[in-house]
C-alpha cells in the first residue's frame, strides 16, 4: 500500500500549549509546549494509529479534503498541516533452518531485549541490511550448490554422451 497524506489541524491551548488532531483519526491527538514538539508528537501518534487499525485487519479511512475539515467550536485555529505515513509492511511466515544452539542464543538475547524471537530476527535482518553494505552486493549469484555427496552440480543437467 502507497503513501497515505493526511490533514492535521494544529491548534493553540491553555497556558502556551499546542495541540494537533486528524479529522480521520478521531482519538489521535497531541500535544506539546511548542508547535514542533506538538507536530512532532502529532507524526508519532498517527503512525501509532495506523499499526493499530492494520493490526486489527481494518482498513486505512481516506484523507478527508482540507476544504471540507469542519472545525469544533472554541477550537483557537493555527494551521493545517499534512503528515505522510506509510502502512506497515504485511508479515509473511517464512521458514528457517538454523543450528538449534544458535536459536537458543537468539531466544536468550531477545528475552533480554523483550522481544519476540520473530522481532529479533526482522531487527538483525533489518540491520544487517544497513550495517553491511556490499555484503553479497556485485557478487554473482552462486549457480553451483554442493550436496553432502561432495560433488559439484552447476545446476544444468550434465551433457550425456551419445550411446555407442
Amino acid at each position: 500500500m502507497k503513501r497515505r497524506l493526511y490533514p492535521a489541524v494544529l491548534e493553540r491551548g491553555p497556558k502556551g500549549t499546542f495541540g494537533a488532531w486528524f479529522p480521520d483519526f478521531p482519538d489521535c491527538v497531541a500535544g506539546g509546549t511548542s508547535q514542533e514538539k506538538a507536530i512532532e508528537r502529532a507524526e508519532n501518534a498517527l503512525a501509532q494509529a495506523v499499526d493499530a487499525l492494520f493490526e486489527q485487519d481494518r482498513p486505512l479511512p481516506e484523507p478527508t479534503p482540507i476544504a471540507r475539515i469542519m472545525l469544533p467550536k472554541g477550537c483557537d485555529f493555527l494551521a493545517y498541516f499534512i503528515v505522510g505515513v506509510d502502512p506497515p509492511d504485511p508479515s509473511e511466515r517464512v521458514n528457517v533452518y538454523l543450528p538449534k544452539s544458535l536459536i537458543g542464543r537468539v531466544d536468550r538475547r531477545a528475552a533480554e531485549l523483550g522481544m519476540s524471537r520473530s522481532s529479533f530476527f526482522g531487527l538483525a535482518a533489518s540491520t544487517a541490511l544497513v550495517h553491511l553494505p556490499g555484503f553479497r552486493e556485485g557478487l554473482p549469484e552462486a549457480r553451483s550448490k554442493v550436496h553432502k555427496t561432495g560433488r559439484l552440480r552447476t545446476g544444468k543437467s550434465p551433457a550425456r554422451k551419445p550411446a555407442r
